[in-house]
């Protein structure tokens, strides 16, 4: 079996005369938590959405396991194993955090959903509002309860887009152990523009500019970089790097 899960090859898309994205050729590994980074406009989203199936890209292919993804709704790609999350958390509004949890569970074969909902509402620390509906929940639990159902669920590669956007400090340390908790599991996309929670889940980065993949490597190796630092992180990147 091969160890590329997703690849792109000459991926690209635009909106009238604007190339929004070029022609990306793009690799994941089996295993990975890749994260896309770049400023706003770099294309690191854009190239998120025609990985999710939320918008069809003008030229290139993408295969999944050696099968085309170009052209699938979100939905078509979601069962073919992957998981997707949004900016804003897809959850059963009218439903309680343990019911979200079971419908999750319920589309896995290889366990009871009970159990797997009960070990996951453990492991996402929300057992004290287990039967409080999500749309009463705060931001950051919220989250959480998607990200739960990911875990419930496990498909075989999760496409997450900025996780932990509005939370606090401590909020983002819990969704980095979070995502470290399916990364046992899945293979995993974060777009992403903390370089602080960065540094938490990333074992390889990929830097976008004008729709163009700048560079890639690990995350010393990308603080490292001086175009990237000058280009896309500023002050704070080079903060990061004298750190590292």
């Amino acid at each position: 079996m091969s160890d590329v899960l997703l690849q792109t090859q000459g991926l690209g898309v635009s909106f009238g005369g604007v190339h929004a994205v070029h022609a990306v050729d793009f690799q994941l590994q089996r295993g990975e938590v890749r994260c896309l980074i770049g400023p706003n406009g770099a294309g690191k989203s854009t190239f998120f959405k025609m990985l999710s199936g939320q918008l069809r890209p003008s030229r290139g292919e993408i295969h999944f396991k050696g099968k085309p993804l170009r052209g699938l709704a979100t939905h078509e790609v979601a069962r073919l194993g992957i998981g997707i999350k949004t900016q804003v958390p897809s959850v059963f509004e009218g439903l309680d955090v343990m019911e979200n949890l079971l419908l999750a569970a319920e589309r896995r074969a290889d366990g009871n959903a009970s159990s797997i909902a009960a070990h996951v509402l453990a492991e996402i620390g929300l057992d004290a509002v287990a039967h409080t509906p999500v749309n009463v929940l705060a931001h950051g639990q919220r989250q959480w309860v998607e990200l739960g159902m990911i875990l419930a669920s496990r498909p075989e590669l999760v496409l997450l887009d900025e996780p932990a956007a509005g939370m606090t400090h401590q909020e983002v340390r819990k969704t980095a152990e979070l995502i470290a908790a399916i990364n046992r599991h899945s293979t995993v996309v974060v777009v992403e523009h903390d370089m602080e929670f960065i540094r938490m889940i990333a074992g390889r980065i990929t830097v976008f500019n004008q729709g163009e993949v700048l560079a890639e490597g690990s995350f010393d190796e990308i603080m490292a970089h001086a175009e990237v630092r000058a280009a896309y992180l500023g002050k704070q990147g080079e903060s990061h790097a004298r750190s590292a």
